[in-house]
């Protein structure tokens, strides 16, 4: 099993449960690897350049520096690489390899390598610190929702809901429970149902599990 970001169709147009899944032979191996060709000289350049400048931020040194203390250093170009993805794929962690996939024919900006990075790194770090069991539903649930609560993927999502005054209310929670419902969506053939259960039934200690930030970032 694996853990991956999806390419979400809220931040590129709509919402995330108009975004297709994946195909059954995309969700039997690691989408990094599967599907996506032959890597494009231009492409790869620009995806380890956009890396380069992520490992830069704030939230990226955190989390390597996370990561390092827990015994598991994270060294670019063997845990770290770029290649051709599925079209729907943004990056992901490959737990048979200890390596996070970089899309770079999908990773659009160098805020979108920032966000995509982070997110893979606390797989990363929950594959390191807690053991998950990836074919456990509930393991997968819980480091979803950690990824999605503490990458700032919902906090960009508040900013702009803020500026169009939607006004929901908790909207970080609202926010994590549909994004790891829709990255179980695509790497399990479970109903949606099965997905949200597995989602709600370890929301509460895994959305209050902010390790290793003290509390949600920024």
């Amino acid at each position: 099993m694996l853990a991956f970001l999806w390419i979400l169709q809220s931040i590129m147009a709509d919402s995330p449960s108009d975004s297709p899944g994946l195909t059954d032979k995309e969700k039997e191996a690691f989408p990094g690897r599967v599907g996506g060709g032959k890597s494009n000289e231009r492409l790869n350049k620009q995806c380890r350049d956009r890396m380069h400048k992520s490992l830069k931020s704030s939230y990226v040194r955190y989390m390597l520096n996370a990561m390092k203390e827990i015994g598991c250093e994270v060294k670019v170009g063997r845990h770290l690489v770029c290649e051709p993805c599925g079209d729907r794929l943004l990056g992901g962690f490959d737990e048979d390899r200890n390596q996070i996939v970089l899309c770079e024919n999908n990773i659009y900006s160098d805020d979108c390598m920032t966000n995509v990075l982070t997110h893979e790194l606390i797989h990363a770090y929950d594959h390191c610190r807690a053991h998950v069991d990836w074919k456990n539903l509930d393991h997968q649930a819980c480091s979803e929702i950690r990824a999605a609560n503490l990458s700032g993927e919902c906090f960009f999502w508040k900013e702009n809901f803020a500026r169009l005054k939607f006004g929901w209310k908790k909207h970080q929670q609202k926010c994590v429970k549909e994004r790891a419902t829709q990255s179980i969506l695509c790497v399990n053939n479970v109903t949606e149902k099965e997905a949200r259960d597995a989602v709600e039934k370890v929301f509460d200690s895994c959305f209050k599990d902010t390790v290793p930030f003290e509390r949600v970032p920024p």
